[in-house]
């Protein structure tokens, strides 16, 4: 007699930038957009870089040269496009001290544009990369 197998478990996959994506969303079309749309996607490249779910470091490589094509189509002021590029390339190094520096950078250049939640959620993943 066959035996019944329980129904498969379907998990969420978790997001870790889901108040960045949301402060993105909620910022009027114009340089704090871009400041931000910028700053969740380099994120998403640090996110990847490091950690038991990390991308192997020619497809790293690769990541980080399409982000460094797009941020060069984006008006970005110099201090923040100076501090996205340390984090792209951080990314591509995969080292957690240099990229828990290059995002507090990152943090602190977009502070002006980031609410409590978004700025809470980059301070926390800098330091996941020291821990």
């Amino acid at each position: 007699m066959p035996t019944a197998s329980p129904p498969p478990v379907v998990l969420e996959p978790l997001f870790p930038l889901r108040a960045l994506a949301l402060a993105v969303s909620h910022v009027p079309l114009g340089g704090g957009r871009e400041a931000l749309l910028a700053t969740l996607v380099v994120t998403r490249l640090a996110v990847a870089a490091y950690g038991p779910t990390a991308l192997p470091p020619a497809l790293r490589v690769e990541r980080a040269a399409a982000a460094r094509h797009w941020l060069g189509a984006l008006s970005l002021a110099p201090g923040l496009r100076q501090a996205l590029g340390e984090l792209v390339e951080a990314s591509v190094r995969g080292e957690p001290q240099a990229l828990a520096s290059a995002l507090a950078n990152v943090t602190e250049v977009t502070a002006p544009h980031l609410d409590k939640k978004a700025r809470s959620e980059l301070e926390r993943l800098a330091r996941r990369f020291t821990a």
